[in-house]
């Protein structure tokens, strides 16, 4: 018997993941290639022109685009391809000059006065204030006065001015990364403060800092033709972008074309390093662009083998008596690779959730399961996609809605609960006022109506004192206290849909029970359907009616609770009980699946529990499906089928 094995993906270093999402944006690929020939122009166009940049033809003044000259001329008779050419390497490196000064000045600056603080950023921040509060190029004309107009004297000008704001960015990122553990680890050890600068800082607050540079060099670029064009930046008979557009400006009513050469130059070089700095700014960190649920589409594999083909279960076999809060049918998530090509992360996820029901999802940590419930939300990071089959809230088709529409689904109709609240509410806002803001969103309210409404929520949740809590901030509070406000700013509005990812995951055991009981309480009051994501299967037991079992990016399992824990018909189910802690096996080693879970991209064609299954046989090397084994229990195995008992990992002796 042979066991198909899954080769894992190689690691790329982030250099070259950072690179692969770049290149997999179209847009970024134009502005790059766009900018790379305005290089390859400024090098070795001035060798390929037929006519020299200064050379004068008065027989044929404002002429418009012929074969000779191909841009026609200005007016004193001079090729306007020609100086455009030569203008470009000017514009190229003043741009690079003054993003070179600017870096140079502005960054070393920001991280010494970030990481030393007090009279030093003190004095520094002062003088940068007062510098900032003058226009930035009112500021360089003033540098201009005193140094004279010419292009070195210009771009050192405009690079002090955008030293200003880039010592500003490095030194706010430097203040938040000095407090990380890291550098108190750095400290202890007792590395000096240049290297901690350097090694330590420097790295982890670059992203901000490179696309910051990268948006400079299109404002630099910008500055740089507007000083021109006043005749403070290049002198004739040297051309610029600037100055070719302030010499055509008098005689653009001759000749209406003699503007646009330099015009257009300068507009879309700017735009493609806007769009370059987007790109950078989406690669390095998170996008700006959520994923969004979309209608489902045949997706093919590279052979040509459908991924999708459907709802491997009937809807009516697996829809409740009434109709569903929540009906999920075929649901896939997919993100970009470094590679650029799309990976599955959850792959024909069906389940659904009746009125007042709780449906616990669990597996491990990579097995799709806040991918699921980000995807239902409408809430995917950029880069993703979700599409689906149906995805039906109270009759609701979600797929079928914009994201204008979406964002009123969320908060009215569907509440969620994260992990850790400290996170999740703003420290800059009073517990009250994110409460209001949670209520007069979706709701014609006025503020005292909102503020009774926000009193009665922290009261409907056991928050004690809810008048002193509504005037807290969130960092005054306790871990379960916050949860609490995060349990009730969710269930603001009434929602019929509450999505609990793992949210007693970062409390103690006493206040998990106190916040499950209270999820329960609630639930009985206003009637909402749950789902409700953990690790933790004894909370499944304890607050879930039904669930599901997810692995790999599908769904393995799923049963009404009491079924799944006695009687578990996957191998994964039956594994993940099974290295549950009980108390009356103590002196016994607690019993681990080998193995992790295979990363998405890395699934093989069978099943994708086969390299850790410790009952694997010759057929599981075939895909396997999700069958009904009826009174809504499913499972994807064929032993489930077969009716042939599951193996689990056993327990050693200690």
């Amino acid at each position: 018997m042979t066991v198909a094995q899954i080769e894992p993906a190689p690691a790329l270093s982030a250099r070259r993941r950072t690179l692969g999402r770049l290149l997999s944006r179209r847009d970024a690929t134009v502005a790059a290639a766009f900018l790379v020939a305005l290089v390859a122009v400024s090098i070795v166009g001035p060798f390929l022109v037929a006519h020299d940049p200064g050379q004068q033809d008065l027989r044929a003044v404002l002429s418009y685009p012929s074969r000779e000259h191909w841009l026609g001329t200005d007016n004193l008779g001079r090729d306007i391809l020609s100086r455009l050419v030569s203008a470009t390497r000017v514009a190229l490196t003043s741009s690079l000059e003054a993003v070179a000064i600017a870096a140079g000045v502005g960054i070393p600056i920001g991280m010494f006065i970030g990481y030393r603080g007090g009279w030093w950023d003190r004095i520094v921040m002062r003088i940068v204030e007062g510098v900032v509060a003058i226009p930035g190029l009112v500021l360089a004309i003033c540098v201009l006065a005193v140094l004279g107009a010419g292009l070195t004297n210009a771009m050192l000008a405009i690079g002090l001015v955008f030293a200003m704001s880039l010592l500003r960015l490095t030194r706010a990122a430097v203040l938040a990364a000095r407090e990380h553990l890291y550098v108190v680890t750095s400290q202890v050890i007792g590395t000096k403060d240049r290297v901690i600068m350097f090694r330590h800082v420097l790295p982890n607050v670059a992203a901000p800092l490179i696309v910051q540079v990268t948006l400079a060099f299109g404002a630099a670029l910008l500055a740089e033709a507007g000083l021109s064009f006043l005749g403070l930046g290049v002198q004739p008979p040297q051309a610029s972008w600037g100055s070719m557009l302030a010499e055509s400006a008098p005689f653009a009513v001759r000749n209406w074309f003699i503007p646009l050469p330099p015009g257009l130059a300068i507009a879309f070089t700017v735009l493609s390093v806007n769009v370059l700095g987007d790109a950078v700014r989406d690669s390095v960190g998170r996008g700006v662009e959520g994923g969004s649920l979309r209608p489902v589409q045949v997706r093919l594999r590279g052979g040509g083998q459908a991924l999708v083909s459907g709802p491997e279960v009937p809807p009516d076999e697996r829809v409740s008596e009434s109709t569903p809060t929540l009906d999920v049918r075929d649901l896939w998530v997919t993100f970009r690779s470094p590679r650029g090509d799309d990976v599955a992360a959850v792959s024909g996820v069906s389940f659904s959730i009746g009125p007042g029901e709780t449906l616990g999802l669990v597996g491990e940590s990579g097995c799709g399961k806040s991918a699921t419930a980000l995807a239902i939300a409408g809430l995917l990071p950029a880069g993703s996609t979700a599409t689906a089959a149906s995805v039906s809230l109270q009759g609701t088709e979600l797929v079928t809605l914009s994201a204008r529409e979406m964002r009123g689904v969320r908060g009215a109709q569907i509440g969620m609960v994260f992990q850790d609240p400290m996170s999740s509410l703003n420290p800059a806002l009073t517990v009250g006022a994110q409460l209001r803001e949670a209520i007069r969103l979706h709701g014609d309210t006025t503020r005292r109506a909102a503020s009774a409404r926000a009193l009665e929520l922290t009261e409907m949740v056991h928050i004690p004192g809810p008048a002193r809590v509504l005037a807290s901030y969130p960092h005054e509070l306790s871990g379960g206290m916050a949860q609490r406000v995060m349990i009730a700013m969710a269930l603001s509005c009434r929602p019929s849909l509450l999505i609990a990812d793992e949210p007693t995951t970062a409390l103690d055991v006493t206040v998990q029970g106190q916040v499950i009981d209270l999820l329960r309480e609630v639930q009985a009051e206003l009637g909402t359907s749950i789902l409700f994501i953990t690790h933790d299967l004894g909370v499944v037991a304890d607050a879930c009616d039904r669930a599901a079992v997810m692995y790999a990016g599908e769904l393995v399992e799923s049963a009404d609770v009491t079924t799944l824990l006695r009687s578990p018909r996957h191998p994964y189910t039956a594994a993940l009980i099974e290295s549950r802690p009980m108390r009356d096996r103590k002196g016994e080693r607690l019993a681990a699946i080998p193995g992790s879970v295979p990363a998405p991209g890395t699934w093989g064609a069978g099943c994708r529990f086969l390299d850790r299954c410790p009952s694997v046989a010759d057929r599981c090397e075939a895909a396997q499906s999700l069958v009904d084994l009826g009174d809504r229990h499913q499972a994807r195995c064929w032993r489930a089928v077969a009716d042939q008992p599951v193996a689990a990992p056993t327990r050693d002796a200690s």
